[in-house]
């Protein structure tokens, strides 16, 4: 097939990079060799816009095992063992077809930490969707929840946790980011490299199909107003043939016979073999013609770009190719040797007798094109940093529900009392209960989860011993929008938070980092300063990044989602009696914020419900505060005198303080609250939200013992209440039974999807 310009324009590659490819060829591709280049060169693929900043990002530790570069990052937990964990997201696929994106979403992510010889045994999930006013919404998160759901259940893989947003920047491109931790022995760790010349590639899993081809090519591309046309590159998922195959690997992984094995994921066959012998410093002759199909007819580009599911390429030794093809066969899956590794360094594709493509392995991987894009602080961003807060109106101080929206009688300004205030937060569909969508996930399976979704991290034991792991997935992309550096740093502090007020210790994180289009300047500067923020956050708070996700182009029609860095954290608890969770526990308890308090309202869930604005600037953080604040809470909660912790976040303190009363399952329980005067607007004191704070409820005599600790790491705390009764009481503005709270926060998604 003759190459057209036509033809390079479908394969995503710009004139400079096709110009590129025949400068080292030193002649013309042919049709395949051209959708290799393709494929291997994507942004999905190379990240060639994010490379030169991803260096930034510290990727060593203490516990580190592996960071980086391979298809999960590992940290050591001691008494030999360690944590496989990543997160990956399947964004562009969800939106043309969001049942099988999702689920080929948490495939995928499935077989990277089995294939580094970990068992998964908990996955999470961090959402975005648009307004509910946007007529895709409700059919966009049906899909995508029915997808998590039918691959994660059916896989025995409990999905315990994970966060929901709802904005308008996504009416065009929702983002569906996937996370799987796994557990394995620190010593018996595989990865993606075909070494050993002269040793077997074989294919095990499913049979390929026409599924998923040119997936990865799409997903470095924007949409326009359509996309649907694009769904035959949307994969399709069989969780029950990936169980199997799960199964398998761990099996196979109990013996020597496996030299390096690599998920087929984006890019199928092609990046695989293409990844495994660059690791490996190889080459790979690889017959296609061998390869099991479920599809006739299927040429040679076909099944070297397909990107069907549940497919692995394994590098076994050779002379152990037959031990391995039955214990394949056991699982009722195929086993083929498909190919040899040689010392070559060429990736040699044949078609039985015939040489269908010939390319050097570091014309794909080496070689391919690293942009330094142009970067541009957008014209605007002073525009949507600015607000005067006395041009926004406090609510009225009443006590007591405001009189009904059809009396009128009623004065105008009791519809927008503090009572009014807190409910509507309450009801926002970004705070509200999420347990329409975590209902529908199998979160108890395998016996093992803790605590379930619900509060501040999941917590999952370790089987065998006193240790658990919890784990939670950030970002407030409001606060990104607004000042990408500071939004990104707090995504990584939040996360954090979060896994403290569990009682765990952060030990690292994975991200998936969603942008729009990169070669617009604004977009390449929010991502530089997402990046910058996020590397300082983590240097201050000693959490290395051990792999990750870019996911750009998340873009229709020449508007772009607000930028979305999501922090995927899992933290270490040694001993799992002492986990904590987010509810308050017992009448009669003492209720004390740690952290301060300041008139920050830019940003905040308050100012968009209430007033309808996407402005100001996000909360400060102070990095060093952070760090002791959890140092701090972490001692309280190991000296076991913290009885429930919950980070202050989206909607402040009132909200905070409501979850605390409400949002465990089984019981709820009041509080009378008196904060101290504070000079500074009540609505700022109430919904504004400062970072680095936590609620804690303790028992009465242990005031003094969290006092000295909290002294002793200079963070201030403040006795601000007691737990009991049955109405949620605060300075007198704020006086409500926690059944209108419980009724305001409960079946808000239920609701909104029914229109």
């Amino acid at each position: 097939m003759k190459i057209t310009q036509e033809i390079i324009f479908q394969h995503g590659l710009t004139d400079e990079e096709y110009q590129r490819i025949l400068s080292l060829l030193g002649r013309d591709p042919n049709f395949l060799e051209l959708g290799i280049f393709s494929v291997m060169w994507s942004e999905h693929c190379s990240y060639k816009s994010s490379k030169i900043h991803l260096k930034n990002f510290p990727i060593t530790g203490k516990h580190v095992l592996q960071g980086p570069g391979e298809n999960a990052g590992i940290v050591d937990i001691g008494d030999g063992m360690a944590v496989a964990f990543k997160m990956e997201s399947h964004n562009h696929p969800s939106y043309i077809e969001p049942y099988q994106g999702a689920a080929t979403g948490v495939g995928g992510i499935l077989r990277d930490i089995f294939t580094m010889g970990a068992r998964p045994i908990a996955s999470l999930n961090s959402l975005r969707f648009g307004s509910f006013d946007h007529p895709k919404t409700r059919y966009l998160l049906n899909g995508v929840v029915a997808g998590i759901a039918g691959y994660g259940n059916c896989m025995g893989v409990p999905t315990v946790g994970g966060e929901v947003y709802f904005h308008e920047s996504y009416n065009g491109n929702c983002l569906v980011n996937a996370m799987t931790v796994g557990i394995m022995k620190s010593s018996k760790i595989f990865k993606g490299k075909a070494e050993g010349i002269g040793n077997l590639v074989m294919y095990v899993g499913s049979k390929t199909g026409r599924d998923g081809i040119h997936g990865a090519t799409m997903a470095s591309d924007v949409f326009g107003e359509g996309g649907e046309e694009r769904r035959p590159t949307v994969q399709v998922g069989d969780p029950f043939t990936e169980k199997l195959l799960l199964e398998a690997c761990l099996e196979v992984f109990k013996t020597d016979y496996v030299v390096g094995i690599q998920d087929m994921g984006a890019a199928g066959l092609t990046s695989s073999s293409v990844e495994m012998a660059s690791r490996g410093g190889t080459g790979i002759d690889l017959d296609v013609s061998l390869v099991p199909r479920r599809e006739d007819g299927m040429t040679p580009y076909e099944v070297m770009l397909s990107e069907s599911q549940e497919r692995m390429l394994m590098v076994v030794k050779n002379g152990c190719e037959e031990k391995v093809r039955e214990i394949f066969h056991k699982w009722d899956l195929e086993a083929v040797v498909v190919g040899v590794v040689t010392n070559s360094n060429l990736l040699r594709v044949a078609d039985g007798n015939n040489i269908v493509a010939i390319i050097p392995v570091k014309f794909l991987t080496d070689n391919a094109p690293v942009y330094k894009r142009p970067i541009k602080r957008p014209d605007w961003q002073d525009d949507v940093q600015t607000i005067d807060l006395k041009n926004i109106p406090e609510p009225a101080v009443v006590v007591g529900r405001a009189a009904p929206a059809n009396d009128r009688w009623a004065q105008p300004t009791l519809q927008n009392n503090y009572n009014d205030v807190l409910l509507k937060l309450l009801s926002s569909p970004n705070i509200a209960s999420k347990e329409w969508i975590y209902r529908q996930y199998d979160h108890m399976v395998r016996t093992d989860t803790v605590v379930l979704p619900g509060s501040d991290a999941a917590v999952v034991r370790i089987k065998g011993t006193k240790k658990a792991l919890a784990m939670t997935s950030d970002c407030n992309s409001r606060y990104c929008y607004l000042d990408p550096f500071a939004g990104s740093a707090i995504a990584v502090a939040e996360a954090a938070r979060n896994l403290v007020c569990s009682g765990a210790k952060p030990i690292a994180l994975t991200d998936c980092l969603n942008f729009g289009n990169p070669e617009r300047p604004e977009i390449m500067w929010q991502f530089e300063q997402a990046v910058l923020g996020m590397s300082e956050a983590c240097k201050k708070l000693d959490i290395p990044v051990i792999g990750g996700n870019v996911s750009l182009y998340n873009e229709t029609s020449g508007t772009a989602v607000y930028p979305t860095p999501t922090v995927g954290m899992v933290g270490l608890i040694e001993d799992v009696s002492l986990h904590v969770t987010q509810w308050f526990k017992s009448e009669g308890d003492v209720i004390v914020l740690l952290g301060e308090t300041k008139e920050e309202l830019g940003g905040s869930e308050y100012l968009k419900i209430i007033h309808k604005l996407d402005k100001g600037r996000p909360p400060h953080i102070d990095l060093n505060f952070e760090a002791k604040l959890q140092e701090a809470c972490l001692n309280a909660i190991r000296g076991g005198i913290i009885k429930s912790a919950h980070d202050l976040s989206e909607g402040g303190l009132a909200v905070a303080l409501a979850e605390c009363c409400i949002s465990f399952h089984e019981k709820v329980v009041g509080a009378e609250i008196i904060l101290p005067a504070h000079k500074m607007r009540m609505d700022a004191l109430l919904f504004g939200e400062s970072q680095s704070r936590i609620i804690v409820s303790i028992a009465k005599e242990d005031t003094a013992k969290l006092m000295s600790i909290a002294d002793k790491h200079s963070i201030p705390a403040v006795v601000i209440g007691k737990v009991g009764g049955n109405r949620l009481k605060v300075n007198g503005v704020i006086d409500l039974s926690v059944k209108e709270l419980k009724e305001a926060w409960k079946d808000v998604l239920e609701k909104l999807l029914k229109g």
